[in-house]
């Protein structure tokens, strides 16, 4: 564990060192005890500008219980990085979430996985009703068992760096790989893992169609990819700018969110043609979407803080401002019976929404993890709802009452 920890932290030094050196270095910690202990201790995973893009804590305690998710560090260490955090970084209290109190009650159970550091993220159930997520730092993919609590992890080609995985109906687990240009399959009965080379460069977010064919995007290389599991034919087509979140509709379309542009997309499972719904105002980007039982596809409208609706047959586009306004960056999107089920990125704690369109009504959440940012969400056999913090390598399970 602790060579692989070691490599793990290695290759994420070196890439974040090549990011920073192309970005440009982030501004200076202020001066204090304990300064160069978070400098060497936090930049090994992620630059130090994220501890302000953090928004803050009120104490000490609150500080120490985020980074406590992240690394293990022995009392002393530990004590004096969150007594400097909580000094020189504040809650920014402009951050908190607009939450809106209503009818409907929830639980949210949160586990924080084995490995530290491996942003655990995109949390699915498989048919035995077990709880996976995917390790995208740490190249792995894990296995939760909800009743007991009881976590096991699985290595995947280290360079892989899966972003995204969906089962398959006989359970098998299967994932993109973002960093090797790769489909991949694991057994969990054998552990073994067959890889599929693609075109596109990053392999990003999939889903299976009733056909049997597992559908993907790939976000900067601007494609869209399906993969036939039987056969192991691949197609790719280029696409928009940014293809994200992908979805599949009741009557077998595919549907395509586009972070890089203001559209959403519409692929025939068969031609693989893509029809394009143009959003209102260009600063529009969208990360996710969902579909309810009428073909209705709603989405969140990240840059705008708004979440909305589209009319596949009229064309017809309404949108909604989230509760906490223009800044909160609606990111993951899911629909249980009909009623919305998305997340506020940017406030600080992440915050669950639900919006009834019956009613046209909100009620939200604060996450109690609450920082790690939820990228992704699964709607399980029971209609609850799979969440995650990926900073802060927790997986949730949301029980809608």
């Amino acid at each position: 564990m602790k060579a692989t920890t070691l490599l793990i932290s290695t290759l994420v030094l070196a890439a974040t060192q090549t990011a920073l050196a192309q970005r440009g270095a982030p501004p200076p910690l202020p001066e204090g005890a304990g300064k160069e202990l978070v400098q060497n201790v936090c930049s090994t995973c992620h630059s130090t500008a994220s501890i302000s893009r953090a928004a803050g804590y009120s104490s000490a305690a609150e500080w120490r219980r985020v980074f406590s998710t992240m690394v293990e560090l022995n009392d002393a260490q530990a004590s004096t990085i969150a007594d400097y955090l909580a000094e020189h970084f504040p809650e920014d209290e402009s951050r908190r979430p607009t939450l809106i109190a209503g009818d409907v009650d929830i639980d949210i159970i949160e586990w924080t996985v084995p490995t530290l550091g491996q942003r655990s993220r995109d949390p699915v159930e498989a048919p035995d009703g077990s709880i996976w997520w995917t390790g995208m730092w740490a190249s792995l993919t894990g296995r939760l068992d909800p009743d007991t609590g009881v976590m096991e992890e699985f290595k995947l080609p280290p360079t892989s760096r899966p972003h995204t995985i969906v089962p398959d109906t006989e359970g098998n687990i299967w994932y993109t790989g973002n960093s090797n240009a790769t489909v991949g399959r694991l057994d969990p009965q054998t552990g073994e893992v067959t890889e599929y080379k693609t075109e596109a460069r990053d392999p990003h977010s999939a889903t299976f169609h009733p056909n049997g064919k597992l559908y993907f995007t790939a976000q900067g290389a601007a494609m869209l990819g399906r993969l036939d599991p039987a056969t192991g034919e691949l197609d790719e087509i280029d696409t928009e700018p940014r293809p994200y979140g992908i979805q599949v509709g009741p009557d077998g379309t595919v549907w395509i969110a586009y972070n890089g542009t203001n559209k959403i997309g519409a692929m025939n499972p068969d031609s693989m043609e893509v029809r394009y719904y143009e959003v209102p105002n260009t600063r529009t980007r969208i990360r996710r979407l969902g579909l309810d039982s009428e073909g209705i596809v709603w989405f969140v409208n990240s840059t705008m803080g708004k979440i909305g609706r589209l009319d596949p047959a009229s064309g017809d586009i309404t949108q909604w401002d989230s509760p906490s306004g223009p800044n909160s960056h609606p990111y993951a999107l899911a629909v249980i019976d009909d009623v919305i089920w998305y997340n506020e990125s940017g406030m600080r704690p992440d915050a669950l929404v639900r919006f009834n369109p019956r009613t046209e009504t909100f009620q939200s959440w604060a996450i109690p993890s609450g920082v790690g940012i939820v990228r992704n969400v699964w709607v399980t056999e029971d209609n609850n709802l799979l969440i995650h913090q990926s900073s802060s390598n927790q997986v949730g399970l949301v029980k809608i009452n």
